[in-house]
C-alpha cells in the first residue's frame, strides 16, 4: 500500500491506514504493509520528517496574501537538513477557492522560511514545490532574498502577477550568497514555465485564473523570463519541472543552483519501496483524483512504474476520477476505481472520503479473494 494524500480530505498517512483497515475488514489473514507517500506536494514536510526521525523547527512568516502565519518545518540536526514544503505558507488550499485571486499573491513568505532556516545554520534544504496558490515566478521570493525589480520609472515593484510584465530592470547587489547551501526541490511535475504546457496553462485555473486570463499571464512571465535572463544569463524555462509552483522552482534552479528531483522518487529511495514491492503480490496505490495529469509524475504512477517493473497487478483507489483517467490503463494501472458511490457536494464528499474509501478497499479485497478462489 504506498499512497498520496486526498487533498483536503487525508494525509496520505490516514489514506493508507483506512485501505488497510478495508482490506482487514474483508480478509483478516492479507499481511499489508503500509506506505505513506508524498511527490512534492501537501504533507512531504511531514513524510520525510518521519522518514529521518527529524523534529519540527517553527518560522514566522506572511501568507500568499501578505498576512502573518507561523509555519512548521522538519530539521535533521544531524543531517544538517531543513524540510519544508511551500504549500505550509503559501498553499493553495489555505484560501477558500472563491476568495482566491493569483493576480496579486505572491511567494514571499517562501523566501522567509528558507532564510529562517538559512539563518539557523542548516546548509541543506529539502523544499516541496506542490500545490501553491502563487503564480509571480518566484518574484516575492526573490525580493525576500534580496534581489529587487523596477519599472521604467525606477520605481520598485511589489512581487505580483501584474508587476511581471512591468519589469525594465533587475538590482541584484544585495542578492544573499548561498554558494554553500545545496537546495533539493521535490516535484510532482515535469512542466516547463511557459507555453501551453507550462505553469500558467496547465495549474493557472485550479488557482483562480480566468481562460481568458491565460494568455495575457504566460506572456508577462515571458516577460519576466526574458528580464532574468538578461541579468543573469540563464534561461529558468530550460529546466524541466521549472512550471512547478509558479516558478518558484524555476527560480531557485537558475540562481541558487538547485537540484529537481521528483518527489516520488525520493520517497521510494528513503523506505527501500522497491525491496516491498518485489516481494508483494498485489500493489495498491491511490490519490485525490486520477486524470489526465496523474502520468506526470504523480504518486500513483511512480509506484505503477516501479510495479510493473516486477510484474506486479496495481489497482489506483481514487476520491474522483477527472478527464482522461481511462489513459491510466495504457501506463501500468490494472483497476482504477473511485470510491464516489453516489452524487454528492464537495464538502460532503470530503466529509464522508475516509469511510467511502475503507468501504472501496471492502470491495476490492472480496472482489480479488474471488477470483483467486474461481481460479
Amino acid at each position: 500500500m504506498a499512497c498520496d494524500s486526498f487533498k483536503g480530505c487525508m494525509n496520505s498517512t490516514k489514506a493508507v491506514y483506512t485501505i488497510q483497515k478495508g482490506i482487514l475488514q474483508a480478509n483478516p489473514d492479507h499481511k499489508v504493509s503500509c506506505f505513506p507517500m508524498c511527490d512534492g506536494g501537501e504533507g512531504t514536510m511531514e513524510i520525510f520528517r518521519q522518514i529521518y526521525h527529524g523534529k519540527l523547527e517553527k518560522a514566522k512568516v506572511v501568507d500568499a496574501y501578505g498576512a502573518p502565519i507561523t509555519v512548521s518545518y522538519g530539521v535533521v540536526p544531524k543531517e544538517n537538513l531543513a524540510i519544508m514544503e511551500v504549500a505550509s505558507c503559501i498553499g493553495l488550499n489555505m484560501v477558500e477557492r472563491h476568495k482566491r485571486n493569483p493576480m496579486i499573491a505572491n511567494s514571499r513568505g517562501v523566501g522567509m522560511m528558507l532564510k529562517d532556516a538559512v539563518n539557523k545554520g542548516y546548509k541543506k534544504i529539502l523544499l516541496g514545490l506542490g500545490g501553491t496558490g502563487t503564480n509571480d515566478g518566484g518574484m516575492g521570493m526573490l525580493q525576500e532574498l534580496g534581489l529587487s525589480f523596477f519599472d521604467a520609472h525606477h520605481k520598485r515593484l511589489m512581487a505580483g502577477v501584474y508587476a511581471l510584465s512591468r519589469i525594465d530592470s533587475i538590482d541584484d547587489s544585495r542578492l544573499v550568497d548561498w554558494k554553500d547551501i545545496e537546495i533539493t526541490l521535490a516535484v510532482d511535475v515535469k512542466n516547463h514555465l511557459l507555453g501551453k504546457q507550462g505553469a500558467v496553462y496547465t495549474f493557472g485555473r485550479q488557482k483562480g485564473f480566468f481562460p481568458s486570463q491565460m494568455a495575457m499571464v504566460d506572456q508577462a512571465m515571458r516577460h519576466y523570463r526574458d528580464k532574468i535572463q538578461e541579468t543573469f544569463g540563464i534561461d529558468i524555462n530550460s529546466f524541466e519541472g521549472s512550471g512547478s509552483s509558479g516558478g518558484i522552482g524555476a527560480v531557485l534552479a537558475g540562481l541558487f543552483h538547485a537540484r529537481f528531483v521528483p518527489g516520488i522518487d525520493l520517497c521510494i529511495e528513503k523506505y527501500r519501496l522497491e525491496q516491498a514491492i518485489s516481494q508483494c503480490d498485489i500493489v495498491i496505490t491511490g490519490e485525490g483524483q486520477s486524470d489526465h495529469q496523474t502520468i506526470y509524475g504523480k504518486v500513483p504512477y511512480g509506484i505503477a512504474v516501479l510495479a510493473k517493473k516486477y510484474h506486479k497487478p496495481v489497482f489506483c483507489l481514487s476520491g474522483a476520477l477527472g478527464v482522461g483517467y481511462m489513459d491510466l490503463y495504457d501506463h501500468g494501472f490494472d483497476g482504477v476505481l473511485s470510491s464516489a458511490d453516489r452524487a454528492m457536494d464537495f464538502l460532503t464528499a470530503l466529509k464522508t472520503g475516509p469511510q467511502k474509501l475503507e468501504n472501496l478497499a471492502f470491495t476490492l479485497t472480496k472482489m480479488i479473494d474471488a477470483i483467486i478462489a474461481i481460479r
